[in-house]
């Protein structure tokens, strides 16, 4: 069913490019249609979902192929686990709970304001903008969509021109599906990107790093723009003395693999107890060869996205080498790296210290730093000494010691005794704080975020209040004393 009345490139503004101007022609058209219909019923809302549904499933080859073709080698099995199915799951989850998330809910009444009562009533902001990455194109395109759609709005999204091939199919299958002031993508490079962050949204979401965050905050602030903003940053794994280091390390290498590392919430370095060195290194030899029995000629291992990337990983390890880190190749030999393919072999970095690029920057690719620490105590320092990360990690079977990290330490999010998965959890929010980024989404928590909550206050036509009107005197005095009874 082809929904589409034109695309958003073809929209001319004058003084710019047909490309950057397109932005703001879309969003005035967007934000025209939503005031056409600010609050869309139930049954309009699902029905975008169930397209969105309908898109995916129907094009789901499609997908797999053109990431595949962006990464220059990512297994289908990877793009089906954290792409197509967490995208369908959001569209299924909040299908489910539309209903129940647009009632209006009843909020408590104080005595002396009864017989009135208080309501928050959810309503839609209007044109919500999404800038997504590279590293799961479809997946943080589409799930803050979800909740936006849920919610009532119109979106526009701009995704990654890192990921060519994706981004022109997102916006073929968008276009074929729905109308242009329903979801649109935009499509171009920097200069686009800039103009699209730059218009008055009523709410922008930016996933990417921290350095670029910063950047697209100011630019939404000179609108007034709420933003929510998923920045990543150095998210620690802390193995508790309790732990066993074989299953760390399988669980580890495996979340921080998956994707060769270019993960927001993947593993960027690990804590571990001092001594447990030698046996980390020697589990996680064991569990990469059980996962890529070929190394990075397996087909389940993913190429780095772009040659830029993969020079800036090897200028990562280089630092380190040569400030006195040791490099543990973990597949090594005629199946280590090659430059040719983009494929970096799997590492781990022993003796690192602060002075390290690779310990003052995100790592986002296959390489895992060490770190020892003698206590607990020493690991929850190291940790609340650097920027609030987005996901924290902790390993171990003694319940005191987790909460003692739980209480201690402030992350966007946290897994025990695993890696990645409170990402998939739709009944969760996920989100940073601080460094690591601001606001959520997921499931209800991205309704809400895509939501004005308007508290809505009604009235009785029996009420005590007209008794606070002036002239104040006596019967004033008196309600006074007797309110601040309750």
């Amino acid at each position: 069913m082809n929904r589409a009345q034109g695309t958003a490139t073809t929209v001319s503004f004058e003084g710019q490019s047909a490309e950057a101007a397109a932005p703001r022609a879309l969003l005035e058209a967007q934000r025209a249609a939503f005031l056409d219909d600010m609050t869309p019923a139930a049954g309009v809302r699902d029905d975008r979902l169930r397209r969105l549904l309908g898109m995916m499933r129907a094009n789901e080859e499609k997908i797999i192929t053109a990431i595949d073709a962006d990464f220059g080698g990512r297994s289908a099995q990877q793009t089906l686990l954290a792409e197509v199915m967490m995208v369908a799951g959001a569209i299924r989850h909040a299908r489910r709970n539309l209903a129940r998330w647009m009632r209006p809910i009843t909020l408590p009444t104080a005595l002396r304001y009864r017989f009135g009562s208080n309501t928050l009533f959810r309503q839609p902001l209007g044109v919500v903008g999404i800038v997504s990455p590279w590293n799961y194109p479809c997946n943080l395109s589409l799930v803050p969509a979800i909740g936006a759609i849920a919610a009532g709005n119109r979106v526009m999204l701009k995704p990654s021109e890192l990921t060519p091939r994706f981004s022109e199919l997102l916006a073929q299958m968008i276009a074929e599906a729905f109308k242009v002031d329903e979801l649109s993508v935009v499509l171009g490079g920097a200069d686009v990107g800039r103009a699209f962050v730059e218009l008055p949204f009523d709410h922008l979401v930016f996933t990417g790093s921290t350095e670029v965050g910063r950047k697209v905050a100011e630019a939404a602030a000179r609108n007034l723009v709420p933003v929510t903003l998923e920045l990543g940053g150095k998210s620690p794994v802390i193995v508790d003395g309790s732990a066993d280091i074989g299953v760390v390390a399988a669980k580890v290498m495996n979340a921080k693999l998956f994707n060769a590392g270019q993960t927001c919430i993947a593993p960027d370095y690990v804590v571990l107890p001092r001594g447990e060195e030698d046996a980390f290194v020697a589990a996680s030899r064991r569990a990469v060869a059980r996962f890529y029995p070929k190394g990075i000629d397996s087909p389940d291992y993913t190429s780095i996205i772009n040659e830029r990337h993969y020079q800036r990983l090897q200028a990562l390890l280089d630092d380190a080498r040569a400030k006195g880190a040791t490099i543990v190749d973990l597949v090594g030999g005629e199946r280590g790296s090659d430059p040719g393919r983009k494929r970096m072999a799997p590492a781990i970095v022993l003796g690192t210290t602060a002075a390290m690029r690779i310990m003052q920057e995100e790592v986002f690719g296959p390489v895992l730093p060490v770190v020892s620490c003698a206590t607990r105590a020493e690991a929850i320092q190291y940790v609340n000494a650097r920027p609030r990360p987005l996901a924290l990690y902790w390993f171990g079977s003694d319940g005191k010691a987790r909460d003692d990290v739980l209480r201690n330490t402030i992350s966007g999010g946290v897994t025990i005794n695993d890696c990645i998965w409170h990402f998939a959890q739709e009944d969760a929010p996920f989100g940073g704080v601080g460094a690591s980024g601001t606001g959520a989404y997921h499931g209800e928590y991205g309704f809400r975020t895509f939501s004005k909550e308007k508290p809505v206050f009604y009235q009785s036509r029996v009420s005590g209040v007209g008794l606070f009107n002036p002239p104040y005197g006596a019967r004033f005095d008196w309600l006074m004393r007797l309110t601040k009874r309750f």
